[in-house]
């Protein structure tokens, strides 16, 4: 039956491209209707080793990171499309990449997975190599609580067999408890710690064995850093890799996404001198940092999805001298109905270093009002995203670039806007 799926698929992707869409996600989502376990037949019939990445943030970059580092390596090497990370986007992108007999010629497959499709997949299919990056809130009228989805990781990472090596984050409390439960061989990295203090929008302060409030001698954002449990024998595990000789893009969080492919790809076997060359070239998935110029201008995209993203988001803008800034702010499925979120951000500490700020999206005057609220006066609050992105860009100097940063959905209107193409 999967050659006919799979046929079936392929010409319903087709359609949808004709038509001007990326069809991302509906031909798995009909094979998988007509035939739940097409995932798991592929792929055992298949060579091809599996590497999943899952996390709250950093996903896409670190996915790309290392098909990129791979590719280089001249591995043959396919991902699920950006932004179709759950299981329907894995089935699609097998539809895509398999021959009509239902064969993967590649050696390596590499799937970003949302944070609570994470259990799902793992039913589904085993991967050679599971990275777990972070977990921090998010979409809470979807997820819940961090420690909910853990728990969800926790009960699915354990019934892993050996044969799944794990490659984590050893300054996220969560991921390195969760992944020590694993029976297959772990490998942790990290970042050295920045910071003395924790921000107020720790997610993860308790030890997750016995609950006890962890000490942190570093932090570097949010709950990451180097802690152990005065309570118990918990403690940050050690690391094999927290630092490297080159980045591909700004930011702490960036440097966690170039450590996990690092780490990962240096498992695999790849030499040092393709991994650096790979890093060196890299460029930006669409939306992280990605530049575009627009009207003779230069725009910058920074997701920012949740509190921790946006406040990493805010604090590499500075780092880079950003002077004006677009806020966009939906409450659609893809970014979760609830934004209450905004008032977890730590807009207080980076507002007054922004020359030019506008703020649209289906949210406009909720993300006004938090603007408002933190004490910035000369701001604008235009619904209309097109002419946001006008009036924004009036304002910004030719030798200034336009710093946007919007949430999921907003983040593919505004790349339509600029570029006149549809992603998804």
């Amino acid at each position: 039956m999967n050659p006919l799926l799979i046929i079936l698929g392929k010409t319903i992707s087709l359609l949808a491209r004709l038509k001007g869409s990326a069809g991302a996600t509906w031909p798995g989502h009909i094979v998988l209707n007509l035939n739940p376990k097409f995932i798991r037949q592929v792929l055992r019939r298949s060579r091809t080793k599996i590497i999943v990445v899952a996390g709250t943030n950093g996903k896409t970059t670190t996915t790309k990171l290392i098909r990129t580092i791979l590719q280089e390596d001249g591995k043959k090497t396919f991902q699920n499309q950006t932004g179709a990370n759950l299981l329907n986007g894995i089935a699609s992108s097998i539809v895509e990449n398999s021959s009509l007999f239902g064969k993967l010629n590649y050696d390596y497959a590499v799937f970003e997975i949302d944070e609570n499709t994470l259990p799902l997949v793992l039913k589904e299919l085993t991967p050679n190599y599971l990275v777990l990056l972070n977990l921090f809130r998010d979409q809470l009228d979807r997820y819940g609580e961090v420690n909910i989805v853990a728990q969800k990781w926790l009960d699915a990472i354990k019934k892993l067999n050996k044969d799944t090596e794990i490659i984590a984050n050893a300054d996220d409390p969560q991921i390195a408890f969760i992944s020590q439960k694993s029976q297959g061989v772990k490998s942790f990295f990290g970042v050295e710690g920045t910071k003395s203090k924790a921000s107020h929008n720790i997610d993860s302060g308790y030890c997750p064995n016995c609950n006890s409030k962890l000490t942190f001698s570093s932090y570097t954002f949010s709950h990451l850093g180097n802690y152990k449990c005065p309570k118990c024998s918990f403690k940050r595990p050690k690391v094999k890799l927290e630092k490297i000789s080159h980045y591909p893009l700004p930011g702490i969080y960036n440097k966690y996404n170039a450590h996990a492919a690092v780490l990962l790809t240096k498992k695999i076997g790849v030499q040092q001198k393709v991994i650096d060359s790979s890093l060196k070239n890299f460029k930006p998935a669409f939306g992280r940092q990605e530049i575009i110029e627009y009207q003779g201008k230069k725009v910058q995209l920074f997701l920012s999805k949740n509190p921790t993203s946006f406040n990493e988001s805010l604090r590499t803008m500075v780092e880079l001298g950003g002077k004006n800034v677009l806020f966009v702010l939906n409450d659609r499925i893809p970014d979760g109905r609830d934004v209450s979120w905004i008032w977890d951000v730590d807009l207080e500490e980076f507002i007054h270093k922004f020359k030019t700020i506008t703020v649209s999206g289906d949210r406009t005057y909720d993300m006004a009002l938090r603007v408002k609220y933190a004490e910035h006066k000369d701001f604008e609050a235009e619904p209309d995203l097109k002419k946001a992105i006008e009036s924004a860009l009036e304002e910004t100097p030719k030798s200034e670039t336009l710093y946007i940063l919007p949430t999921y959905s907003a983040m593919l209107e505004v790349r339509q806007i600029l570029t006149g193409k549809k992603i998804l």
